[in-house]
């Protein structure tokens, strides 16, 4: 049995030179997930005759010779989706109880592109039900746990995605950002984590939270990987009108980085701060100018996304009626309520000027501070949460606390600028650290870029929990 490279590059020179076979890779990562997702919970569903049933194909194009790879360029890559993606005869559930039996008839964007690239899917993966969480803790199926150490979360709402790639159960997989639910999860899991520009990656056949805010993109273990899926699932496809080509911004030949003052605040911990300054120290010796830099209305971002957020999950939580499709209203949990009744409320007549209007001028305000940061600086290097990852059940019975641990992530989905959440190191007692990137609009090659140099400058190699 082969054990499964860790980046696209290694799996794809293994089969080109018949170390092992797809069949194989895909009895490698089954076996894995059998023996560690009692554990973790990382999987809600493991499509096992799918994916044997596209190894299969995949050895068979290998058989023919030929450079394939060009043509397929993520041939015999093990994905995993996270389970807001509709996968075409493969149960889709959003981690909640009123999808438990959904089976789809077709498949996302995303998921048709990776598939016509050659990406084997072995599976879907848990989250926090509807993408409502900072910890996976709210998916009714019972929450995954953080590889590195499973008294911890892994974090949310994309936690099994996170999981499973830290484990090394998947290659990849896929993930939604809608207030750094892809960031986040890959700081607390010490992989890569990325959200693209909003409007970059089609959101067709992904089962929405709230639209205006969510982005799709992907884990991976190295910068390279990251890239290369990009460049797979980005681009229209006449689906989902929020959808552009770019223009892609070129990466200037200097460089320069803006750290944001209102990010180091009282609650930060110590070992967030010191691996994020660290991590300016890295890149200030490897040629990059740092500048310290001000976005003033950071401190209203949470407020505005908790209004915002909840309005459009009220909108589109709507449609499931029972009726159609799935069980009835009965089945939400209880975050899926909580934040029904506060959309309904901010959209409610009366208070529709007072909260919801009120938090989109403001979301301007907070746009804007980012459009004059790039006039001084390409990209912000920042913290990802306030804390490494928590303690499972530490903030289950406060809401507001779980909330806060999205104050560093949810601007940058509220001004819809990409976001690269990049490895950097550990706490003493073991848990995974990280920082993240965000660039303007459409300039994704500078982060791929910048992640890259810290990765040789400070000779990163991907880790395996275990």
């Amino acid at each position: 049995m082969a054990n499964p490279p860790l980046t696209i590059s290694e799996t794809q020179k293994g089969l080109k030179a018949k170390e092992f076979s797809a069949r194989q890779l895909v009895d490698s990562y089954l076996a894995k997930i059998e023996q560690r997702n009692p554990e973790l919970n990382a999987f809600l569903t493991v499509s096992r005759n799918e994916a044997y049933s596209q190894a299969e194909k995949t050895d068979n194009l290998l058989a023919g010779g030929g450079d394939v790879f060009e043509k397929y360029p993520l041939l015999g890559c093990c994905v995993s989706h996270k389970d807001l993606f509709l996968t075409k005869g493969i149960r889709t559930t959003a981690g909640s109880k009123v999808l438990e039996n959904y089976i789809p008839a077709y498949s996302s964007t995303v998921v048709e592109r990776l598939e016509k690239a050659g990406a084997i899917t072995l599976g879907k993966t848990n989250c926090d039900a509807w993408a409502h969480g900072a910890s996976g803790e709210n998916s009714d199926f019972g929450p995954s746990k953080n590889p590195w150490n499973t008294k911890y979360v892994p974090g949310g709402s994309s936690s099994g995605s996170a999981a499973a790639v830290a484990a090394n159960l998947t290659l990849f997989a896929t993930g939604t950002d809608t207030g750094g639910s892809i960031r986040q999860p890959a700081s607390f899991c010490g992989v890569y984590g990325f959200k693209p520009t909003y409007g970059a990656v089609s959101r067709f056949g992904i089962i929405a939270m709230a639209s205006s805010l969510d982005s799709i993109g992907h884990f991976a273990r190295k910068t390279a990987d990251i890239k290369k899926i990009f460049e797979v699932t980005k681009g229209q496809d006449n689906k989902d009108s929020t959808v552009k080509n770019g223009p892609y911004l070129k990466t200037p030949a200097k460089l320069r980085i803006g750290i944001p003052k209102e990010y180091f605040v009282k609650g930060l911990s110590e070992n967030v701060e010191q691996a994020v300054r660290g991590a300016a120290k890295v890149f200030e010796n490897e040629g990059v100018e740092i500048v310290e830099i001000s976005l003033p209305h950071t401190k209203y971002a949470i407020s505005v996304y908790y209004i915002v957020q909840p309005a459009e999950v009220s909108s589109n939580l709507g449609r499931y009626d029972g009726i159609r499709y799935g069980n009835d209203r009965a089945s939400f949990g209880d975050e899926a309520k909580r934040r029904i009744m506060l959309g309904t409320y901010v959209l409610s007549a009366g208070y529709y000027e007072a909260y919801y209007l009120k938090a989109m001028k403001v979301r301007s305000k907070i746009i804007a501070d980012f459009d004059l940061a790039w006039e001084k600086v390409d990209t912000i290097l920042a913290p990802v949460s306030p804390t490494p990852s928590f303690l499972l059940g530490e903030k289950t019975s406060d809401p507001l606390q779980m909330y806060l641990a999205d104050i560093f992530t949810v601007a940058g989905n509220l001004a819809g600028i990409p976001g690269l959440s990049v490895p950097c190191g550990f706490t003493k007692e073991g848990l995974p650290l990280g920082f993240q990137l965000l660039g303007p609009r459409f300039s994704e090659n500078t982060l791929f870029e910048l992640s890259a140099l810290y990765e040789r400058a400070t000779s990163y190699s991907p880790k395996e929990a275990k």
